[in-house]
């Protein structure tokens, strides 16, 4: 098992507030947007640096992504900056109907998704976002792992044409990926090679991948283990070719089972490689209030709940 040496842990939201600003040096078509959480998004140096080119619109989403789209007809580049609940459940017809249905260059940024919100409790957290964004046609939905990897993606972003959803969270996270990383959407990043399972992970889950790996390591199960930030379109390629080696695969998500990771990862095998697998997630439930820590270990999205499933697949092989 490889090791994945880091110097700090960052929260990915600052990822996403530094790369705005890098954005907003190299590309004057670059505006932000925000529901009245400049703060929580980290887009302060952004404003103070280009004030001309944000706007706040107050708590209003739906306005602000009717706005974002608007704006795309005149060769603007929009990120839209709230809460992952706000981006999504409060607005989803306004996505479906202005951005997702015409194909506007709307960027719809979404900090504070899954139970890592923490205290603020179940009427903020929400698990179904991934399934709601990947289902709107013509949505790339991208959910990156650390501060170096989301700003990344924030940058890469910017230059593929085409509505996306990018997700981050509040809490910070090893920051173990390349600072100089070279973003690619669509394209899955092997951590680390291995011939008795498969471990696909997304955002906060990917560390806690790396951590199962090393358990596994210590009972002498060889995992392989991919970091998946972008989960539509899906790198089926990359999946398969681990998967016909491994023979077996376990998905890691801070998501619900229904729509999420898991769930298109079952559906490619299901087509192409019927073999066992087994799903880390949250099952059918909402969340609740408590600290990120007490949450990931109540729903089970920590090292010891992925090894336990790589125990159940590779009964199953």
């Amino acid at each position: 098992m490889k090791d994945f040496p880091y110097s700090e842990s960052k929260d990915t939201r600052s990822g996403f507030g530094a790369g705005l600003l890098e954005l907003g040096r190299t590309n004057p078509n670059v505006v932000a947007l925000c529901a009245d959480l400049v703060g929580s998004l980290k887009m302060g140096d952004f404003i103070k640096e280009f004030p001309e080119r944000f706007f706040q619109v107050g708590i209003a989403e739906a306005n602000m992504i009717g706005l974002a789209a608007g704006m795309t007809i005149g060769g603007k580049i929009p990120f839209t900056g709230t809460f992952a609940n706000f981006s999504t459940g409060r607005v989803y017809d306004q996505i479906r109907q202005s951005v997702a249905y015409s194909g506007k260059n709307v960027k719809i940024c979404a900090s504070h998704a899954g139970l890592t919100l923490g205290e603020d409790g179940a009427t903020h957290q929400i698990l179904e976002d991934i399934g709601m964004m990947k289902m709107l046609p013509h949505m790339t939905v991208i959910n990156p792992c650390d501060f170096n990897q989301t700003k990344a993606a924030t940058i890469a972003i910017a230059e593929y044409e085409g509505p996306v959803y990018l997700r981050f969270g509040r809490p910070v996270v090893p920051n173990f990926t390349p600072a100089d990383q070279k973003f690619e959407i669509g394209k899955a990043v092997m951590l680390n090679e291995g011939k008795d399972v498969t471990i696909i992970a997304t955002g906060h889950l990917v560390w806690k991948a790396i951590l199962a790996g090393k358990l596994l390591a210590e009972q002498g199960i060889d995992a392989e283990i991919i970091n998946i930030h972008t989960i539509k379109p899906l790198d089926t390629e990359a999946i398969l070719a681990s998967v016909a080696k491994t023979r077996c695969v376990v998905t890691a998500e801070e998501h619900q089972f229904n729509g999420g990771l898991g769930e298109s990862v079952a559906r490619l095998l299901a087509q192409n490689l019927p073999l066992p697998l087994e799903l880390v997630g949250v099952n059918d439930s909402f969340g609740e209030s408590g600290t990120p820590e007490e949450l990931m270990e109540k729903y089970g999205l920590n090292e010891q709940s992925i090894v336990a499933a790589v125990q159940r697949v590779m009964a199953r092989k």
